[in-house]
């Protein structure tokens, strides 16, 4: 029997399932994992893991310009409840994390802030001032994967769900080495590109 194998790019889940006021949690993610699984054209196919990609919280503390406070970012809300998710996706059946990291790049205005400026002269505070973080490897974590799934021939079947078109070539890597790419949408349009190199499109835009 053909096995398949799950990605999961961790940052496109909680767009598409978490909110700021709701953000994403393993309970969500298992009951998403639940009905991908259930998908009838997975019935026949034999499950060999679930990767998920994301990167651990920053924990570090930085001075916040313009006499703003220090600013613990191990200790925001954002931190714990990835943290959280973290520790209970470890938990689940058949779940692997793979985690890149997340690097502090300084400090940025906040969006829009400028545009909404009337005079030639603005002033700027401490609330005005929002960290930039960028999180780093995950993405190459996951064409790698797809690269050693395809290779060692662990699994015939890569589910991927992304809507992230930087992995157009990895698709296409994986259905050179003779891989079927089963792309997983949740209501939003997809690429013609990412269409082309798929050879099935699973759509589960009910998932909430």
């Amino acid at each position: 029997m053909l096995k398949y194998a799950v990605l999961i790019d961790a940052g496109f889940l909680k767009r598409k399932l978490g909110t700021r006021d709701n953000p994403l949690t393993a309970s969500t993610v298992n009951q998403f994992i639940g009905r991908l699984t259930e998908h009838t054209a997975l019935n026949e196919l034999t499950l060999h893991r679930i990767y998920f990609y994301d990167a651990p919280p920053l924990d570090t503390v930085k001075q916040k310009p313009l006499g703003g406070e220090p600013l613990d970012f191990g200790k925001t809300s954002i931190a714990t409840t990835n943290r959280r998710l973290h520790h209970d996706l470890q938990n689940s059946p058949f779940v692997a994390l793979r985690m890149g990291i997340v690097q502090f790049r300084g400090w940025t205005l906040k969006a829009g802030l400028l545009s909404q400026a009337t005079a030639s002269e603005v002033s700027l505070g401490p609330d005005d001032i929002v960290p930039n973080v960028q999180q780093k490897g995950v993405d190459m974590r996951i064409g790698l994967d797809i690269a050693s799934l395809t290779l060692k021939q662990h699994v015939q079947v890569i589910v991927l769900v992304t809507g992230d078109s930087d992995f157009i070539p990895a698709m296409k890597f994986a259905r050179r080495e003779g891989a079927q790419l089963f792309l997983v949408t949740l209501g939003h349009k997809v690429t013609p590109e990412m269409r082309e190199h798929s050879d099935m499109i699973l759509n589960l835009a009910s998932v909430s």
